[in-house]
């Protein structure tokens, strides 16, 4: 075990102990008296000094110590009873350790590097039983988590582990802590410190890497800047802990995928690594096992399983789940099998010596396990589940029954189209048929002395099968049984008939869409020249569309599902296409095709990995990715004819996506020489298209009216390529790529694939933001980095954020992202540039307000930088037109006829249908068009501007009074504002005067036609401008008396105000005749009119002109660096606080 290192003095203990390694930095001693020289006197006389003199303990036998070059000063770091036990601490040191220590300059640095490391390992190995065992262990680091990293407590760790980070060549030990949103670092060494703290929705790379100085690493990417995280304890643990957080803030943030209340992740505020671990198990068992969404891995016990085919017991695992009981080997075999528990109708214990027990299945077949250590405990678990487990109602092990399915409308066709417009002739003596039949015939050896259906055993021999062609009459059958889609059907009847019910006659996009497609779907074949095969087609992508709107239909789904309804019935092909699109390809069938663009980049690091001479010839290999993009999104169906293509998916309905890339290494490969001799992608794309049309099936039975002939095929010049022999040739080059292997890489570029799609909305976001505002491209950068992690902060602690609806990928790039007032207030008040406190939440509600030009309730980003803009980078003028502008009533005639700025530019009218239709270009053209009209539109002119009332007036000064507070010119700047007030309250009373003296000698035709004027307009009492006036987010009060609604000059002065310091007399200096207000003004009750008081934008303009202290405060340079980087460094204080 490792030891807290502790002096050791090696001048008196030469004696006892006998070195058996050493290197420059450690030796391993063995104590003598144990070992080989036991036997002598002084192996006696050390073990009788051990056994009796030692009141403690008994000395263990070896030890490791660490020694600095040129010291008698050592350090015992580990000790072990045997020698096994210290020589995996000795490797240990030497894979991780040695190579590390060359970096350092002293040997003082080494010794505290040794010391801290050994110390991390100790405590790593007192948690290693999780904070179960040691609550309290747990609860100081997380206290330490919260204090290190200001985060709030709803943020949950999860684990946390020792290691090292590398800065350049020197490595910083210290912990690592990660939580449900953050990867976290700390560590203080050497008077260094280092603290990181990384959202997992912006890593992304996460891999697992090794190089000369580092023996095995985690390597983790965020915003282009590589981290690299070493000598960790239990490595393969940490990495997939870090994978499985960084893989749910995806499903979270990017997929909105939401958990029913008893899956353990749920809520995110109590997020466990347990149950991280449980989520990842049942993924796995899921997946390989090809098993319905609600199926749980409850048990798995280690047991042999006799194999009656080979009369061998074979080595493998038992799992169960709520109804499945499933084997897989593990001893190379290839064999598992799948058994429904409603088959089961008895256990039985025949050999408790061997610990072996007996399931019967319903057709007189017995399954025989044995060597179960828990044997007892599996035998009633089995016999508790299968009494529960429902009957199903849809049984296909017998394929010759038809008529019509439990559930369904008499509408449905119970037919494969292949079986309608092509039908079986027992007579036919053609070559073709008779290699046909002696498939069928394999087959039907195959079944009876494997089994059939869902408890077949699936071994080599069933792959070989498959890889030779699976026969027109079974491909139906055993593409349901390979793909898991029987299990949904059976575990969901009647459900297909319901769909139809509720979504057949309906409109909607996405029917639109389908119906675009449906003559588009093998338009060659006979069975989609017919209203029967059209009909049918329709119903199953309509029938899906309503199941998964979330996908709804995306095109090759219409190619897809022809086939699919060519050899299965159409219940069937529903199931089919469920599969497919929800398990075995998930994420394909989207707007952005995350799903395919990982597999593609998959491929590509398979190619880099078994093609290297591609590789060399071309260093960028995403030409590969473009055109192999068809192949993964139709397994192959777009670019072969179907008698071909048919044979790929029989490979693909086995062994998932690994068929599809093994297929197009195999692809590659087979026109290596052609590739190498291209100078450009045109020529590649010729070769590539040149070699599918050669490709024919010479065994396929269907008719020429059925088979897709190409161009080429009558030309003999042209060696033809057997589709057989091509899958044969994948399978024996290729072969050894594994499923986990796959799905390891798929997880491994699912992150870079998202966050390349991120860094993509960026740059467009700003190419076409950077045209109008006057910021640098790097502060630009770091403003959509806060404006986007603005979005998700305020996802991270809610178990489901109705903001997570302001990101829809699927609209045009500006839109993506979009911010709430909530959200918004909290940015801007980070990022406005005066310290204004007494109106913060009025002031960033207006501002919210008049940026959202089409009044939907959320600001894109386009919109939230203008406004920002002017408040930075623009003149006086700007400024004060934008803080005028906040402060006009909302809803008034004046607002509503204003032409636009170009500042604000009208929202794109973007409505549901026009997101749904998934036709980007179209969107993006529109987009387009406005945007260039946007750009044309003149700059707004301060006369188009409304007047501004009383009650705004007011707001506005206050407004004035608070982004003054706390400057070195506060009190300046507010008798500034002061004299300003005082002059325009002057002026508007000569102009009110000169207007009653020009009414009195207007003659009066009507004894009420003078007064109507002055009592039309309202007085606005609406509470968002009691709320400008007061500053704060109360509901005002119904008013009682005229001097509530209608507050007099003293009310705009500095008294009522500023701060609680500044004077009560007039910051003129004199007694300023505002204060003393005549019988005749405004403010007294009877002489007070609605609308008596406004003033325009150029009056105000004009006088704050006069005032240079103001003009000077608001021309101002804004320090924007420092402004972000406040804003970047109390972004989630702000969300803890609020």
């Amino acid at each position: 075990m490792w030891l807290r290192p502790e002096e050791v003095l090696l001048k008196n203990a030469l004696k006892l102990w006998v070195t058996e390694k050493s290197n420059d930095y450690f030796v391993l001693q063995r104590r003598r008296g144990y070992g080989e020289d036991s036997g002598g006197l002084t192996g006696l006389l050390v073990g009788t000094l051990d056994t009796v003199l030692d009141s403690t303990a008994k000395v263990a036998p070896f030890r490791i110590l660490h020694q600095t070059p040129d010291s008698q000063v050592y350090w015992s770091v580990a000790c072990g009873a045997s020698l096994e036990e210290i020589s995996q601490h000795w490797d240990w040191l030497q894979q991780n350790i040695i190579r590390t220590l060359s970096v350092f300059d002293s040997g003082e640095d080494i010794t505290s590097f040794v010391q801290g490391k050994i110390r991390g390992l100790i405590a790593e190995e007192g948690k290693s039983a999780g904070d179960e065992e040691d609550p309290e262990r747990f609860r100081e680091a997380v206290l330490r988590f919260e204090r290190l990293f200001g985060l709030p407590q709803r943020e949950k760790l999860v684990t946390y582990f020792s290691c090292s980070y590398w800065r350049g060549r020197v490595p910083n030990q210290g912990w690592i802590y990660l939580s449900t949103n953050f990867l976290c670092f700390y560590s203080y060494m050497l008077g260094n410190e280092v603290k990181l703290m990384y959202p997992w929705d912006e890593v992304s790379r996460l891999e697992r890497t090794s190089s000369v100085l580092l023996a095995e690493s985690i390597r983790v990417c965020v915003r282009g800047e590589d981290h690299y995280f070493s000598m960790l304890l239990r490595l393969q643990q940490t990495y997939l802990i870090m994978q499985q957080l960084a893989e749910y803030a995806i499903v979270r943030f990017f997929d909105k995928e939401t958990f029913n209340a008893e899956h353990p992740l749920a809520n995110p505020l109590h997020i466990m690594q347990k149950a991280l671990e449980i989520h990842a198990r049942n993924q796995s068992f899921r997946s390989f096992f090809r098993l319905p969404q609600e199926e749980n891995l409850c048990e798995v016990h280690e047991s042999f399983l006799w194999v009656p085919f080979s009369h061998v017991n074979t080595l493998g695992k038992i799992c169960v789940s709520e109804n499945y009981l499933c084997f897989a080997s593990q001893d190379g075999s290839q064999c598992h099998l799948i058994i429904p528990l409603w088959e089961v109708f008895s256990v039985e214990l025949p050999d408790r010596g061997s610990r072996a027990l007996t399931v019967c299945l319903r057709g007189k077949r017995a399954l025989r396990f044995s060597e179960v250590r828990d044997f007892e405990r599996l035998a009633a678990t089995i016999r508790r589940k299968c009494g529960t487990a429902g009957s199903p109602q849809h049984y296909i092990s017998n394929p010759d029954e038809e008529g019509v399915m439990v559930g369904q409308s008499q509408a449905v066709s119970t037919e494969a189209l292949m079986n309608v417009f092509h039908p079986h002739d027992a007579e036919n003596l053609d070559p073709k048929m008779l290699k046909e039949r002696m498939k069928e015939q394999s087959w039907q050896i195959h079944f009876a002395e494997y089994g059939r259906g869902s408890g077949m055993f699936c071994t080599k021999k069933t792959r070989d099968l498959i890889v030779r062609g699976v026969p027109e009459t079974l491909r139906g059958e055993l593409w349901m049984l390979f793909s898991g889609a029987v299990h949904d059907m059976t575990s969901h009847p009647g459900y297909y008939g319901r769909l139809l019910e509720e979504c057949m006659g309906s409109s909607s996009l996405a029917c639109d869409e389908i119906e675009r497609d449906l003559h588009r779907s093998l338009p060659e074949h006979p069975a989609f020249q017919s209203d029967t095969g059209i009909s049918a087609l329709r119903r199953v992508l309509t029938a899906y569309a309503h199941r998964n709107p979330k996908i709804g239909y995306c095109q090759a789904m219409n190619i897809l599902t022809s086939v699919l309804l060519l050899y299965a019935k159409e219940e069937e092909a529903f199931w089919l296409l469920v599969a497919v699109c929800e398990r075995m390809l998930p994420d394909y069938f989207n707007r952005r095709i995350i799903g395919a663009l990982v597999d593609q980049a998959v491929f590509e690091e398979l190619i880099r990995e078994h093609l290297t001479q591609l590789t060399e010839h071309m260093t960028d290999l995403s030409f590969f990715s473009s055109v192999s993009l068809s192949w993964f999104l139709t397994l192959f169906i777009s670019v072969l004819p179907i008698e071909s293509a048919v044979n790929v998916v029989d490979c693909f309905f086995y062994d998932g996506i690994k068929a599809i890339l093994q297929l197009g290494l195999a692809v590659l490969d087979y026109n290596m020489d052609n590739l190498l001799c291209c100078h450009d992608d045109a020529e590649a794309v010729t070769v590539l298209n040149r070699f599918f049309d050669s490709v024919t099936n010479k065994d396929s039975p269907l008719p020429a009216t059925v088979q897709q002939a190409s161009a080429t095929a009558n030309d003999k010049s042209i060696q033809k390529v057997d589709i057989s022999d091509l899958i044969k040739e994948s399978y024996e080059k290729y072969g050894n790529i594994r499923t986990e292997e796959v799905e390891n890489m798929r997880k491994r570029n699912k992150l870079y694939v998202i966050q390349t799609l991120e860094d993509t909305t960026k740059q467009n976001v700003l190419r076409v933001v950077a045209q109008d505002v006057k910021f640098s491209a790097a502060q630009l950068d770091e403003l959509y980095m806060l404006f986007k992690r603005q979005h998700f902060v305020s996802c991270y602690w809610s178990v489901c954020s109705p903001a997570l609806q302001n990101h829809d990928p699927s609209l045009p790039y500006l839109d993506q992202y979009q911010l709430d007032q909530s959200q918004f207030s909290s940015l801007f008040n980070l990022l406005q540039p005066w310290t204004t406190h007494t109106h913060v939440r009025s002031l960033a509600r207006s501002a919210f307000r008049l940026l959202d030009a089409n009044g939907d309730g959320l600001v894109n980003f386009k919109e939230f930088i203008c406004g920002l803009d002017i408040l930075y980078n623009r003149s006086f003028t700007e400024k004060l037109k934008f803080l005028f502008k906040l402060h006009i009533q909302p809803g008034t005639q004046e607002c509503k006829i204003l032409p636009s700025s170009r500042f604000f530019p009208p929202a794109e009218d973007h409505s549901f249908s026009t997101r749904l239709s998934g036709r980007a270009k179209v969107d993006l053209q529109e987009y387009l068009k406005q945007w260039q009209e946007d750009l044309q539109r003149r700059e707004e002119n301060i006369k188009d501007l409304p007047r501004i009332n009383q009650v705004q007036f007011i707001g506005l000064t206050k407004t004035l009074y608070g982004v003054f507070h706390g400057t070195e010119e506060e009190e300046s700047l507010y008798r500034a504002v002061a004299r300003v007030t005082s002059l325009l309250l002057r002026m508007e009373e000569v102009g009110r005067k000169l207007q009653e003296s020009s009414l009195q000698k207007t003659p009066q035709t009507t004894p009420t036609s003078t007064p109507q004027p002055e009592t039309s307009p309202t007085l606005p009492t609406s509470p968002e401008n009691e709320t400008l006036a007061e500053g704060k987010g109360d509901q005002p009060e119904s008013p009682a008396s005229p001097q509530e609604t209608a507050p007099s000059h003293s009310d705009i002065t500095p008294t009522s105000t500023s701060r609680p310091s500044t004077p009560t007399s007039s910051p003129t200096g004199t007694s300023s005749p505002v204060l003393d207000t005549p019988t005749d003004t405004p403010s007294s009750p009877s002489a007070v009119r609605d609308g008596d008081w406004s003033f325009s934008f150029e009056q105000i303009l004009a006088s704050l002109l006069n005032e240079p202290s103001v003009v000077r405060f608001f021309e101002r340079a804004v320090d924007t660096d420092s402004l972000i980087a406040h804003a970047c460094k109390n972004q989630l204080k702000v969300a803890h606080f609020k």
